[in-house]
C-alpha cells in the first residue's frame, strides 16, 4: 500500500463478509490438495506451491488459462487487480453472481485447481540463514 505521502493515491482493500468466507472454505476445503492462507488481507487458495483461487471482499478470482479466461470473461467475470490498474497477469474474477452460486462456484474453483495441478511443482523458496 502507497503512503499519501509519495503522491500515489493508497488502496483500500474489500474486506469479504462472514458468508463468503464460509462458502469459499465449505468449496474450496472439499478437496485436500488445496490449502488456505490469508492473501490481500482476505482468503486465499494453494495448491502445488500456487495461489489458485482466492476472495476479493466478496468477489472471488481463480488461476486460468487464456480460454478459460476468456469464457469467464465473456460471462462477466473481469481482470483481477488488486491494486487499480495493474492486473495479475493468469487470473481473472469470477462474474459477480457465481460467487454466492455454490454450483458454479465448484466448478470454477475445481477448473482452476485442475489447471494449478498440471503445472509443474513451484519449487519452495530458499530460507535465509541469520547471521549470527
Amino acid at each position: 500500500m502507497a503512503a499519501p505521502s509519495d503522491g500515489q493515491a493508497s488502496v483500500t482493500i474489500p474486506k469479504p463478509t462472514t458468508d463468503s468466507i464460509d462458502r469459499f472454505k465449505r468449496v474450496v476445503g472439499a478437496d485436500d490438495r488445496a490449502s488456505l492462507r490469508p492473501m490481500f488481507g482476505n482468503l486465499a487458495a494453494f495448491a502445488n506451491g500456487y495461489m489458485f483461487a482466492g476472495l476479493f471482499g466478496d468477489s472471488v478470482f481463480v488461476r486460468a488459462d487464456a480460454e478459460t479466461d476468456a469464457a469467464l470473461t465473456a460471462a462477466g467475470g473481469g481482470p483481477f487487480a488488486p491494486m487499480p490498474g495493474r492486473p495479475m497477469k493468469g487470473y481473472v474474477m469470477l462474474p459477480a453472481a457465481w460467487a454466492t452460486d455454490d454450483e458454479r462456484l465448484a466448478g470454477a474453483i475445481a477448473t482452476s485447481l485442475e489447471y494449478t495441478m498440471a503445472m509443474p511443482p513451484k519449487p519452495p523458496k530458499a530460507r535465509k540463514v541469520k547471521a549470527g
